[in-house]
């Protein structure tokens, strides 16, 4: 594989509860790769996908049109490139309708990947709508809270109204995410059409207010407003149904000293916000209040300023 360049992009929390499809946040320790060489030919083939066990996937496609990383890919060659065409591997780390932002991981590292191939390299700001390509092929729509925290780091807001723009906000001293993935799937379409065509303004304006003082707490390092406004009054109570062990490891995971808990995108993944003194305790909690419905699931902690998407060396 010395002829391939290889580009990790980490795995990402959607939403972060209180920003429904304008607020993400990437994660350290769990990621997708993706793996790219020029060839002669005239445009970007898959030669094949592994799942985390380092088996072929049984699910994902080598088909060009069918692969968010070969979309992706695509978009920028057909922009950029100048001769031939490109192979790709693709490497996932994450299982799949996780929560975590598996589809747009592949999209973001294979655009990375694929963009060190070109004679003139974009910069990092630049890769984005391409990116953005192999994800609305996932998941039917322009959403950005997966994809550019995968690609840039950190938390960051992006609403589609600012598109191409997106902002990378400050975060917090002294706070870890813990993530948990029960072995279950949700289906980010079917997820989305549980939700309510319109909600109050009592409701709406609450939301907003929730997430104003987020993102002002993280800017001021003010921990005791992240507790304060880390909910999800809209979305969560309509798709937390599809996950029966949510309630449970949420209360558990409160009592246990998380500032917030909720949904990592449409699930099944749950996240918390804590102290870093306490994420080892939060995530052991997590993860025993799982397993006591008989459902297997892995937790990763990570910091809130996580590296976004790079080549390795």
């Amino acid at each position: 594989m010395s002829d391939f360049v290889t580009a990790y992009a980490p795995a990402s929390i959607g939403n972060v509860g209180v920003g429904f499809d304008m607020l993400g946040l990437a994660l350290s320790g769990v990621g997708d790769r993706v793996q790219a060489r020029r060839t002669d030919g005239n445009s970007v083939t898959v030669l094949e996908v592994r799942g985390p066990d380092g088996d072929l996937h049984p699910h994902l496609s080598t088909k060009a049109d069918e692969n968010t990383a070969s979309i992706a890919a695509q978009a920028l060659w057909n922009k950029h490139g100048n001769v031939g065409g490109v192979e790709l591997n693709v490497l996932k780390g994450m299982p799949l309708q996780s929560g975590m932002g598996s589809s747009a991981a592949s999209a973001v590292a294979a655009t990375v990947a694929v963009n060190a191939l070109l004679p003139s390299p974009l910069a990092v700001e630049e890769l984005l709508p391409f990116a953005l390509e192999g994800e609305k092929y996932a998941s039917g729509g322009m959403h950005t809270d997966n994809v550019a925290p995968s690609l840039f780091g950190g938390l960051v807001l992006c609403p589609e109204v600012l598109l191409p723009e997106i902002i990378r906000l400050p975060t917090p001293a002294g706070v870890s995410v813990v993530l948990m993935y029960p072995d279950l799937q949700v289906n980010t379409a079917q997820a989305r059409s549980v939700l309510p065509k319109s909600v109050s303004m009592k409701l709406w304006l609450e939301q907003q207010g929730l997430l104003a003082g987020f993102i002002y707490a993280c800017a001021s390092d003010d921990i005791n407003l992240i507790g304060k406004s880390l909910r999800d009054v809209i979305i969560e109570p309509y798709r937390k149904n599809a996950v029966p062990c949510f309630d449970d490891v949420v209360a558990a995971a409160m009592e246990g000293g998380a500032l917030g808990c909720s949904l990592s995108g449409s699930g099944p993944s749950i996240f918390a916000l804590c102290k870093d003194s306490d994420a080892d305790n939060i995530a052991s909690i997590m993860h025993q209040e799982c397993r006591a419905f008989d459902i297997a699931c892995q937790t990763w902690v990570s910091s809130m300023n996580a590296t976004g998407a790079h080549i390795e060396a």
